[in-house]
């Protein structure tokens, strides 16, 4: 049976450069990198130049008073949990406040949110366009001295679609309040710019560029405050405890190096596959909605709505058919609610029920687009005059 591979944004297999460097790390050094003995030093030393070569690609500060911080984590959820909760926190002294965040993040950003207003925060979501944008109008209205953080994601995770970073950076600025960029599904698909963008805080995931699963990263621009959500030991000046490991940051930067050595023409190729993909869907099921579609987006990714459809038989058929997709969030995949993306971009639920993501990578061939049109415009030929009679 013919395989096809559309689920780069869940995760992108690993690379086998990043296997390569990872296995010579753990080959230089069984060390942990919190001993002071020789074995633990050269952990050390592979540990901190994983962390430096990851802050100087995403265009962070390296050096002066403005040095940027990297905290290692377990993947991007705990890198958002820490952002969000971390930072409200330290920004209260642990006191109730106000947060806000955008209607389109990752549940990792929205459900600790939604845990401060258990604690008895205040809790501000900012609405989206139907073209996938939050509305940049909200925050400057919203966005207060009194505000503890603002969290926007830099590339939407179901729709692909670039968010306005730098305008909500100057609000925030302006009001001196900390501002939190979830990039996760940014890294690998445009240029990472710290600095420029001027966020407090940018979260990171390996795996999304083909690295190892099981790590993560949260940058911090300076001193900003934060505190830790974890307790244990002292590493990483105690805002994350716990044995770090040195061949997992080595993965991480070599598949981070190369997603940036690769960008340009990694984006020319996807995008053009892209727009081969959306227009060949649009001539197999005339009907459909691409979600986004008239947003700037990143390259390889693709929101379709059916209406009259059924995702999950869809999703079903097409694994049979040995085509992988996703119905929307990977951490959201046992979940039986619509998702929340769609609906805050305002798609019906009969779309949302309809609604497939499709992601591409360095393996994607148009001939893998053709079979998966011809699969899913097979699967979908009757449900045209359906969905008419039922709006009638």
């Amino acid at each position: 049976m013919r395989s096809v591979y559309l689920d780069y944004n869940a995760t992108r297999p690993i690379r086998p450069e990043v296997v390569d460097a990872m296995t010579e790390a753990w080959r230089k050094t069984g060390g942990n990198p919190a001993s002071g003995h020789q074995p633990g030093r050269a952990a050390r030393a592979l540990l901190e130049d994983a962390r430096e070569g990851i802050l100087t690609l995403v265009g962070a500060e390296t050096a002066g008073k403005d040095r940027a911080r990297l905290i290692f984590t377990s993947g991007g959820t705990e890198a958002n949990n820490l952002a969000v909760l971390g930072m409200a926190w330290a920004r209260t002294g642990g006191l109730p406040g106000e947060c806000i965040v955008s209607s389109l993040e990752h549940p990792s950003v929205l459900r600790p949110a939604e845990h401060l207003l258990d604690l008895g925060w205040r809790l501000h979501t900012i609405p989206a366009t139907t073209d996938g944008l939050i509305r940049t109008d909200w925050p400057a209205d919203t966005v207060s001295p009194q505000t503890a953080v603002v969290s926007v994601m830099a590339v939407n995770h179901e729709l692909g679609t670039i968010q306005p970073i730098r305008d909500v950076s100057r609000i925030c600025e302006a009001m001196g309040v900390p501002f939190h960029t979830d990039a996760v599904q940014a890294a690998g698909k445009i240029p990472l710019e710290f600095r420029s963008w001027g966020v407090s805080a940018m979260t990171l995931a390996a795996h999304k560029l083909g690295g190892p699963v099981g790590i993560g990263a949260l940058v911090l621009r300076g001193e900003t405050p934060i505190s830790p959500i974890l307790f244990g030991g002292e590493q990483q000046g105690g805002l994350r405890p716990g044995t770090e490991c040195p061949a997992l940051a080595v993965g991480m930067w070599k598949a981070l190096q190369l997603s940036c050595e690769e960008l340009e023409e990694t984006a020319r190729r996807l995008a053009d596959l892209r727009r081969y993909f959306e227009q060949r869907l649009k001539q197999a099921i005339p009907y459909i909605r691409i979600h986004g579609e008239s947003a700037a987006r990143v390259c390889q990714t693709v929101s379709v709505g059916i209406p009259g459809a059924d995702n999950q038989v869809l999703f079903t058929g097409l694994d049979l058919a040995g085509i992988a997709c996703s119905i929307g969030s990977a951490c959201t995949s046992g979940s039986p609610e619509p998702s929340p993306t769609l609906l805050a971009v305002g798609a019906s639920r009969d779309e949302v029920r309809g609604s497939l993501r499709f992601s591409f990578g360095p393996d994607t061939t148009r001939q893998d687009l053709d079979y998966t049109v011809e699969v899913l415009s097979r699967m979908t030929a009757g449900l045209r005059g359906k969905t008419a009679t039922r709006r009638l």
